[in-house]
């Protein structure tokens, strides 16, 4: 069954933003950064849905994600997202296994890949947005297997596309982000709010991010 978390506090009024994801990284995130909103895990195959290659997948996963979910939230905000990370034009999704997940660390090594987020803004009353943000990230070239086994044998990122965090121990493998950092971590939060801020939110004097009129913009 879908579950609903509220990141900020109860209410018994409908929620105006809903994060069409489970993704705890991501409630986090948004919950950071003052965005008032619940969580809904979407019913959608995300491996039913493939595109013309990794970029064109993960928009279309984020766009089905936000429609499947705005069906049971007619009138609010609904945010789809999707992250793919891919080396040479592959999908490098979530490890399947130990086996796999030192593979993929292996391949990484030394090298630089890509990290996209496709994000979906679907709303009752305006046509459906989807953009998507790009972020490179390079692997340090000293990285041991010794590293790579601990790492795996930690298990932070086992459910992570990639297989890797940057914000918690993964910065052991990783050298450098070239780009958005929040990209990496989950979502692209800067040119969310951007988009958010197009619809009329605004940063409140109560430090949460909501629409506002005219006059009580800051």
């Amino acid at each position: 069954m879908p579950h609903e978390s509220d990141l900020v506090g109860t209410t018994s009024d409908p929620p105006d933003i809903v994060l069409a994801s489970a993704s705890p990284w991501r409630r986090a995130m948004l919950s950071a950064a003052g965005v008032r909103c619940v969580a809904t895990e979407s019913s959608v195959d995300e491996q039913a849905v493939v595109g013309s290659g990794p970029i064109d997948t993960a928009r279309l996963r984020a766009l089905a994600k936000a429609r499947d979910v705005a069906r049971s939230h007619p009138s609010a905000l609904v945010i789809g997202a999707d992250q793919v990370v891919h080396l040479d034009g592959e999908t490098i999704g979530k490890p399947a296994c130990d086996d796999d997940w030192m593979r993929r660390l292996r391949a990484f090594r030394g090298r630089t890949h890509d990290l996209s987020t496709a994000v979906a803004l679907v709303e009752p009353g305006r046509p459906d947005e989807l953009f998507s943000v790009h972020t490179r990230v390079r692997f340090r070239a000293d990285a041991t297997d010794d590293e790579l086994a601990a790492y795996v044998a930690h298990g932070e990122a086992r459910g992570c596309a990639g297989g890797y965090m940057v914000e918690q121990r993964g910065v052991w493998l990783v050298e450098a982000v070239d780009g958005d950092w929040t990209n990496v971590v989950g979502l692209p939060v800067f040119e969310l709010v951007t988009r958010l801020r197009a619809r009329g939110y605004r940063l409140r004097p109560d430090g949460m991010g909501r629409r506002a009129s005219s006059t009580e913009i800051l």
